[in-house]
């Protein structure tokens, strides 16, 4: 069964979904007031969801109890990696990409999102995905998994249109792993739209600014 999840649409039978997964400790609620400030009029009809990952204990924060994608083991955020936490969710997106098939979207019509532990969600599961979405929104994240991403990913989202912004003084995701991260994928031939902001583990209106520049971009390719 789906996640529980918030939902926006932007007209009646919207042709289009984003999927936008939240970070470490928030919840679905997190990025749903962004709705109106980022949406363009000219877009088409897009369905915005906001799931709520499940609760578990989080290491790094003494095991209290709290939404997340995946355990963080170890206080460097890559380090000791939950990979078993980590694939989990990705079947827990695919059942979010799966509904929106059902109720009539096409893979190639949606856009997966997310900021921080749920960017890094995004990345995990979008570039495994067996059929090519319209693009992957990453924000202040990094990889996980990465020595296991080029035999698992996908060839359909080779191509993917990535968008990836980053505070330059973030101190929870260092703008430096985030780059490795970068540096990685565009090694295995991935197109990424990459952006640095002066700030730190947030999204800022410029960033708001140049995200609804490229999602313009994706509902207008298709």
């Amino acid at each position: 069964m789906p996640l529980p999840t918030i939902e926006h649409e932007t007209q009646a039978s919207p042709r289009w979904s984003v999927i936008w997964l939240h970070g470490l400790g928030a919840d679905g609620n997190d990025f749903a007031p962004i709705v109106p400030e980022l949406v363009d009029p000219s877009w088409p009809g897009i369905r915005f969801i906001f799931p709520h990952a499940p609760v578990r204990p989080v290491t790094v924060n003494n095991g209290v109890p709290m939404r997340a994608w995946y355990d963080i083991k170890g206080l460097a955020i890559a380090d000791k990696q939950d990979a078993a936490g980590i694939r989990a969710s990705i079947d827990e997106v695919e059942q979010l990409i799966a509904r929106e098939n059902e109720r009539g979207v096409p893979t190639s019509r949606i856009v997966l999102a997310g900021f921080s532990q749920g960017g890094a969600m995004t990345l995990s599961a979008g570039l495994r995905h067996r059929e090519a979405l319209a693009g992957l929104l990453v924000l202040s994240a990094y990889l996980p998994l990465h020595d296991t991403i080029e035999a698992e990913r996908a060839g359909a989202n080779h191509a993917t249109p990535i968008f990836w912004g980053h505070g330059s003084a973030d101190p929870v995701v260092p703008l430096a792993l985030g780059g490795h991260s970068r540096q990685l994928l565009e090694t295995l031939g991935h197109r990424i739209d990459w952006h640095t902001y002066p700030m730190g583990h947030q999204i800022s209106l410029p960033e708001i600014a140049d995200i609804r520049a490229w999602l313009t971009e994706r509902f207008t390719d298709a």
